[in-house]
């Protein structure tokens, strides 16, 4: 296996901009008006942005955000899975360094999220949600999250593929759901610290897998 990071074909038809060197996806109109929304949000949170704001700031008409973006939902969800694929990246490159030992790969890519989440200014933005801010970003994390358990299933069930993983076809996806979720849950509710939670999940995964 390759130790650098390879282009998922199934990865990027859910994350057009998941390549090697590639920092977003998109127009470039459209990446302008994802890092905007961004700073905006750190800055003063979301519920200060609106779509005029934001045309504002970049240079653009109304019109312009409307059809680069959609909705301010849609910017919403944009915004927050552009955040997911720097993550995502990391555990790209976790796998990759872990060639022969998936545990390693899991405890290493869990860790990796859980530390970049905790010194991400966007996503300390959006869980201030849970802490009585109001935003409609918490629910892309909780509720809502699919579009982020789907881009992560598809990246690890692919990297699965170069492994000898004693489970049928149906477990090997029940294990990757279930890992997803857990690290998810400890992005919104963390319980310890990113080694100590990466520890019990790659402890948990070891039993399923039985290594």
């Amino acid at each position: 296996m390759s130790t650098e990071a390879t282009p998922h074909a199934g990865l990027r038809s859910l994350l057009p901009g998941f390549a090697p060197g590639s920092a977003g996806s998109g127009s470039t109109w459209r990446a302008r008006l994802i890092a905007e929304a961004a700073d905006l949000t750190r800055s003063g949170g979301w519920q200060t942005i609106t779509m005029a704001k934001l045309a504002d700031r970049v240079g653009v008409s109304r019109q312009t955000v409307y059809n680069e973006i959609g909705s301010k939902q849609e910017l919403a969800e944009a915004m927050v899975m552009h955040e997911v694929e720097g993550f995502l990246r990391g555990v790209d490159a976790s796998f990759e360094a872990h060639p022969d030992d998936l545990v390693g790969a899991i405890r290493e890519a869990a860790a990796g999220v859980l530390r970049a989440v905790r010194t991400n200014p966007l996503m300390h933005a959006v869980l201030s949600a849970s802490h009585g801010a109001e935003s409609d970003l918490l629910p892309l994390l909780t509720t809502e999250a699919s579009p982020i358990i789907d881009a992560a299933r598809v990246l690890i069930r692919e990297h699965l593929d170069a492994y000898e993983v004693p489970l049928e076809s149906a477990r090997i996806d029940a294990l990757v759901d279930m890992v997803i979720r857990l690290v998810l849950s400890h992005v919104t509710t963390p319980s310890g610290t990113p080694e100590e939670t990466a520890d019990d999940i790659a402890f948990i995964a070891e039993r399923v897998l039985a290594l």
